[in-house]
C-alpha cells in the first residue's frame, strides 16, 4: 500500500475511533451487537455444549435477549433477514521484517499448516508487513494463490505492526459476521504511524477477537514489554497471546490458536438502549452454570447518529 494511502486510511481510522464509527453492529435486516465468547472450565479445559439460554448478557446493568447464537455443537440461530451472520471471515498477519529473518522460513511453513488445518470460511485475509504493509483477502476457491504469496515472501525492512492492525481493522469494519484475526510477530514496532495508544483504541471499537503468536527469543530487554503489549492487544479483543519458546513449539501453539477457534461461541443480541449516542456501553457475558469462566470483550461503542447535509 503506498505510503500517502496510508496516511490517509490512518485518518480516515482515527477519525473513526473517536467518533465510534466502527462499532460492532451488523449493517443487516436487524442490527446486532456481537460478540465471540470462549468458556472454560476450572481446569482451563474448553466447554463447547452450551446453548443459548446458558448464557445471560448484561449491558450497563440491563439484562438483553440473545437473538443470534453460534456454537461449537448444535444448531445456529439467527433473525431470517440476517444470514450474512453465519458468514466466517478469517486474517492471518505475518511480520516479514528484517528482524524475523532468522525465523521467517519455518513460520512460513507453521502457518501455511495452520491454514490446512482451519474450518471453512467465506475468504481468507492475509496481511503481511515490513516497512510497508500488503494486504489481500482470497476466497477459498484461490487458497492456492494465497499459500504462494507466503511462501514467496522474505524478510526485509522495519517493522509496521501498528500500521498493519489499522489497515486489517479498516476492510475488516466492512464484513458482517464473525471475525478471527491471527497474527505471528515479534511484537516491536519501529516505523508505525499509528500509535500504541491509537491502536489500542481501534481494537476496542472493532469486533475482531484477535490471537498472536510471538516469538520472542532475539527481544532481548524488550522482551517483557514486548510479551506485555502483544497480551494487551489481544485480549482487549476478548483474544490471547501464546508465546513459544523455541521455533519447534510454533506448530503447537497454532493448535492451540484452532482449538480456541474451534469452541468459541459467538452470540448477539438487539440492545435496549437504541440511542445513537457513540458512547461507550460495558457489556458483561455470564454463564449460568457454575464454576466456568468467560472470555470475551468487555463492551463496545454505540453508533453514532449521521448529521442530515442541509
Amino acid at each position: 500500500m503506498p505510503r500517502l494511502g496510508c496516511c490517509l486510511l490512518f485518518a480516515a481510522l482515527l477519525a473513526a475511533s473517536s467518533t465510534a464509527a466502527q462499532e460492532p453492529v451488523f449493517r443487516a435486516g436487524v442490527d446486532l451487537v456481537t460478540f465471540g465468547v470462549t468458556v472454560v472450565d476450572r481446569k482451563g479445559n474448553f466447554v463447547t455444549d452450551l446453548g443459548p439460554s446458558d448464557f445471560v448478557v448484561v449491558e450497563d446493568g440491563r439484562e438483553q435477549t440473545v437473538q443470534y447464537f453460534s456454537g461449537a455443537t448444535g444448531p445456529d440461530t439467527a433473525p431470517a433477514l440476517a444470514p450474512e451472520l453465519f458468514k466466517k471471515h478469517l486474517g492471518l498477519m505475518l511480520d516479514t521484517s528484517g528482524s524475523m529473518e532468522s525465523d521467517l522460513k519455518l513460520a512460513r511453513s507453521a502457518a501455511i499448516k495452520f491454514l490446512n488445518l482451519l474450518p471453512e470460511a467465506e475468504d481468507i485475509t492475509l496481511v503481511d508487513f515490513d516497512s510497508e504493509v500488503r494486504v489481500g483477502r482470497y476466497p477459498q476457491r484461490d487458497f492456492v494463490r494465497l499459500v504462494e504469496r507466503i511462501r514467496r515472501r522474505k524478510a526485509d525492512g522495519m517493522t509496521a505492526l501498528y500500521d498493519a492492525l489499522g489497515v486489517y481493522l479498516d476492510g475488516a469494519d466492512q464484513q458482517d459476521g464473525r471475525k478471527i484475526l491471527v497474527m505471528y510477530t515479534d511484537g516491536a514496532d519501529s516505523q508505525s504511524e499509528l500509535s500504541w495508544t491509537d491502536t489500542l483504541n481501534l481494537l476496542k471499537a472493532s469486533d475482531v477477537t484477535v490471537y498472536a503468536v510471538g516469538l520472542l527469543d532475539h527481544s532481548g530487554s524488550l522482551r517483557n514489554e514486548l510479551r506485555m503489549r502483544l497480551q494487551q492487544l489481544t485480549e482487549v479483543t476478548g483474544g490471547l497471546a501464546f508465546f513459544p519458546e523455541q521455533l519447534k513449539e510454533l506448530d503447537g501453539s497454532y493448535a492451540k490458536i484452532l482449538d480456541e477457534i474451534k469452541a468459541q461461541y459467538h452470540l448477539g443480541y438487539a440492545s435496549t438502549n437504541a440511542a445513537p449516542d457513540g458512547t461507550w456501553r460495558k457489556v458483561e457475558i455470564k454463564v449460568r452454570r457454575p464454576d466456568l469462566k468467560i472470555r470475551a470483550r468487555k463492551g463496545y461503542f454505540a453508533p453514532m447518529k449521521v448529521s442530515q447535509a442541509r
